[in-house]
Formats: C-alpha cells, structure tokens, sequence
C-alpha cells in the first residue's frame, strides 16, 4: 500500500488501519518531523520525503517503492491542501499552489503509480464534500476536487480493462491539521469556519479521521 500524504490525518488514520490489516506500508509527507513521528504510529510504515506538487519527484518515489516491493496493490492518493479566499481576494500563487496539488499533482501520482499496479489493484482519492456545494471563499479548493471528481472518473473507464479500480471517498468537514493550514486565516477565523461547518452537521460535530 502507498499512501500519499500519510504523515497526518486522514493518510495517517488509514496507513495505520492498512498496517493493522497486514499490509506493508509506504507513505509520503513533506516534512521529515511528522513523518519520523508517523514512522513510530505505523508498524513496519516506510516513510517518505515527497512533494506530490513535484510530478519528478513522484516518480522517483515511485521507483523507490518499486525497488523495495516490486508493485503497488493500493495506492491511496490522499495529499492536499486546504484555501480559502473570496474572489477579489484570490492570488494566481494561491489558485496554482492549490491546483498543483490538490489536482494537477493527484492526476500525475496516479499516472506515475499506475505502471508498477496490475489487475486486482485499487485507487482510492480524497475528494470533498466541498466540490458538490458553494462555500463562500472556498472557490479555489473546490475548483481543484471538482476537477479532481471528473479526472478519476474517466480513469476508472480507462483502467477498468486492465482491473484497476478507481475511487473518490467523498468526506464532510473532518478535524484534520489541513484546517489549520489554511493560507492567511488567523485561529479565530479557523474556529468560526469550524463552528458554521458543525452548525450545518446533522451529528453536531465535525468528523474524525479514523471516521473516513
């Protein structure tokens, strides 16, 4: 199993539930603190410095796991990064610094991956409930899952033949470190956008990682 961004999270939670299912992990993070921590949490996990922003620099990743494991059986394309700006307040950085990961770098992952995975494989994605409805400020993010929506869904046609299975999970709000990470929001604006994503929440509560 590789799980793209692995360190934290979502990515953490599921490394942790494939290693406790038995399966050798490898995972990817930028930052070499959260992954030796992460290291510690998954049992026999291989940790990885990698930007998936960086098409190159996955397909070294790539050929790393491929020389410690020969293919790929899962591969969980789970990286992102959160944005929140209302329209006269996006900046071309902001929208390509999203798009470059949230879209563009998915896409080249699963491109990169796909040729060391075989029949029987699985592709699972991180969506967002954000792509199916208008947050106001939440353009930037919603744009790339959008596209992110369309782009796995003719790769499940594509790779349906060869017997790879394509897959979006779509999550609500979940209490991650990625809501903290948002560019320019102060921990007061953090913790409105929190209480308005509850208010709308049938369960009054945000979602866990180990929920998805």
């Amino acid at each position: 199993v590789l799980v793209l961004g692995g360190n934290s999270g979502i990515g953490l939670a599921a490394a942790k539930a494939f290693a406790a299912e038995g399966a050798r992990v490898h995972f990817t993070g930028r930052s070499w603190r959260t992954i030796e921590a992460a290291q510690q949490a998954i049992p026999g996990g291989i940790g990885y410095q990698s930007d998936i922003a960086d098409p190159a620099a996955t397909e070294d990743l790539i050929a790393r796991v491929e020389a410690a494991d020969d293919r790929i059986d899962v591969l969980f394309i789970n990286a992102g990064v959160g944005g929140f700006a209302p329209l006269r307040g996006i900046t071309e950085y902001d929208w390509d610094h999203v798009h470059s990961i949230n879209l563009r770098g998915c896409v080249f992952a699963l491109q990169k991956a796909v040729r060391i995975m075989g029949r029987g494989g699985s592709v699972v994605v991180t969506g967002s409930i954000g792509a199916h409805g208008a947050l106001e400020g939440n353009a930037t993010y919603a744009a790339a899952k959008a596209g992110l929506y369309m782009a796995m869904k003719v790769f499940a046609k594509e790779l349906v033949g060869e017997g790879i299975r394509v897959n979006v999970v779509s999550p609500g709000p979940i209490d991650t470190p990625l809501l903290h990470r948002n560019p320019g929001m102060t921990d007061e604006q953090v913790a409105g956008l929190k209480d308005m994503m509850i208010a709308n929440i049938p369960m009054h509560r945000m979602g866990e990682s180990d929920d998805v």
